[in-house]
């Protein structure tokens, strides 16, 4: 066999037996192309003890893309009680604008405590195609903040006290925080440590703005503790000061919609002057165009 058949015949093996292997090479970067990868989101699971006994479960979910937070909309997560025998689901709640999922569950669907007057929830996400799962822990011990107002001769004052539901023990030298609701985020009013009965009281001041009859939301709160986790309660009082949620057209004035005759006429008499300059321009353009064109005619 010529030496020219046999380099023929090596290379006719070689693509026989390498043309597999690139083929396959080329689908899987084809796959992997098609399918991108799924993101690891960020879940944080807290809980919030109610006035009423009730819990609510929350969880944020976010994701780091291109760099950026970014928050996840959409998404649905099942929160789970845990006893000693079974995992009851007991909810679900599917993330807002803002990555939030919150889920209220209530007083009678709260699980039974334990000998630690203590109980246990999961919060769990199954994940997709773009997003990767996640699951999330609490256990916290069931306790209540009674929040009681006191109204003296000229001051006004509230007692919240911190009360552990395992035996009704009072729950001492931890930070309580009073508020009052407000539209975006409550207004701390004052704070500090219970005493040995679990109370703390505070005044409230008397020049707070509340609704048309008055009434102001006072908030008690106790946040990320230990033992507890986070926990709330709310009472309304007349104690504000009245405020009309009157619908009314506000005056002219400059920090209203409605700007003062005075500025109207200035802006109106300059805008004129700067827009009648270029009037003038143009047809000052015009003219000498036309003033030439005539000029060569002639010529």
């Amino acid at each position: 066999m010529k030496r020219a058949d046999i380099k023929t015949v090596l290379l006719a093996l070689l693509l026989f037996f390498t043309a597999p292997f690139a083929v396959s090479a080329q689908d899987t970067t084809a796959a992997a192309k098609e399918e991108p990868e799924a993101i690891s989101p960020s879940f944080d699971f807290i809980t919030i003890q109610k006035g009423d006994s009730s819990i609510d479960l929350k969880v944020t979910m976010m994701a780091k893309v291109k760099g950026s937070m970014i928050r996840l909309n959409g998404q649905k997560v099942t929160y789970f009680a845990v006893t000693d025998s079974a995992e009851t689901e007991i909810g679900s709640a599917v993330t807002n604008e803002i990555g939030v999922a919150l889920f209220n569950c209530k007083a009678t669907a709260v699980p039974a405590a334990n000998k630690e007057g203590k109980v246990h929830f999961i919060a769990r996400y199954t994940g997709n195609k773009l997003v990767e799962s996640a699951e999330g822990e609490m256990t916290i011990k069931r306790a209540v903040i009674i929040l009681t107002p006191v109204k003296g001769d000229s001051l006004w004052s509230v007692e919240a006290k911190l009360i552990a539901l395992n035996g009704d023990t009072a729950v001492k030298e931890t930070t309580l925080g009073i508020f009052v609701k407000r539209l975006f985020n409550p207004f701390k009013i004052g704070d500090g440590a219970t005493d040995d009965a679990g109370a703390l009281s505070v005044e409230i001041p008397g020049n707070l703005p509340g609704d048309a009859k008055g009434n102001i939301v006072l908030l008690a709160k106790l946040d990320e503790n230990e033992e507890f986790g986070n926990l709330e309660t709310s009472l309304s009082e007349p104690w504000g000061v009245p405020v009309s949620d009157e619908v009314k057209e506000l005056p002219r004035a400059l920090w209203s919609p409605h700007p003062p005759i005075w500025m109207l006429v200035t802006f109106i008499t300059l805008l004129t002057v700067v827009w009648g300059h270029y009037v003038v321009i143009v047809w000052e353009l015009i003219r000498l165009r036309k003033e030439r064109d005539h000029t060569t005619h002639t010529a």
